[in-house]
């Protein structure tokens, strides 16, 4: 038997709607740009030949409810609200049309940004982690089955800062649909049950500070709650 040094906490895990039994999260991957309007507000085009990425690790991760501090090293806190989607099958190079046979659920989730860190990554042609993986940095609504949810493009993303309406789109606004992105990312990783894809966030992103309270829904999936307490 293997012995540790140490013990390693327990693996982070979305709670399901209805039932008892939990989604481990395996591996965090993002997608960029897939809304025109957030691309052009952030002074970026789209490609709409095929979506790109990013991760987030999954020490990342924490439950909607949560009072997360300030995060060190930023003046430029950013929410962005997205729908996450959640793998349940193995797939490795899967059709598009076949892609929603590997989705388990969807929730509502949070890619929090240090954008003023984001955007100096970017200025130095470095990779965006410092800005975008980090610790509460990712943030998971309870989720539901796939089979519950039914049809996303007329489902529509919301959230709120304080009570005001931030962010307000159609899911169908996406430039790649999920299915896309799905059999994408396929092509590039050996996607497998526990892997969770955040699928990208529409305008009106934003800063946030201290004593703030986020509130987002997508259609009917169980609602996302976040607020920011004080610098640590």
């Amino acid at each position: 038997m293997t012995r540790h040094l140490f013990e390693l906490p327990e693996a982070f895990s979305i709670p399901l709607e209805g039932e008892e039994a939990r989604f481990p999260v395996r591996r965090i991957f993002c997608v960029g740009r897939n809304y025109a309007a957030h691309a052009a507000e952030m002074g970026n085009e789209v490609d709409r030949e095929a979506p790109f990425y990013f991760t987030k690790a999954p020490a990342a991760a924490i439950a909607s409810g949560a009072t997360i501090p300030y995060p060190p090293g930023t003046a430029d806190f950013h929410h962005e609200m997205e729908l996450a989607v959640l793998i349940g099958a193995p797939a490795f190079r899967v059709a598009v049309s076949k892609a929603p046979e590997v989705i388990l659920g969807y929730c509502a989730a949070l890619d929090m940004t240090r954008r003023d860190l984001q955007g100096i990554a970017k200025d130095k042609r470095r990779p965006w982690d410092i800005g975008k993986d980090f610790e509460s940095s990712a943030v998971f609504a309870p989720a539901s089955r796939a089979s519950d949810v039914g049809a996303l493009g007329d489902l529509r993303l919301r959230l709120s800062v304080n009570g005001t309406i931030r962010q307000d789109a159609a899911l169908g606004e996406m430039v790649h649909s999920v299915p896309e992105i799905v059999a994408d990312l396929s092509n590039y990783y050996h996607l497998a049950p526990g892997d969770v894809i955040l699928t990208g966030t529409p305008a009106g992103v934003g800063p946030v500070v201290a004593g703030d309270v986020l509130d987002g829904r997508i259609g009917g999936l169980e609602p996302i709650h976040l607020t920011v307490g004080p610098a640590e």
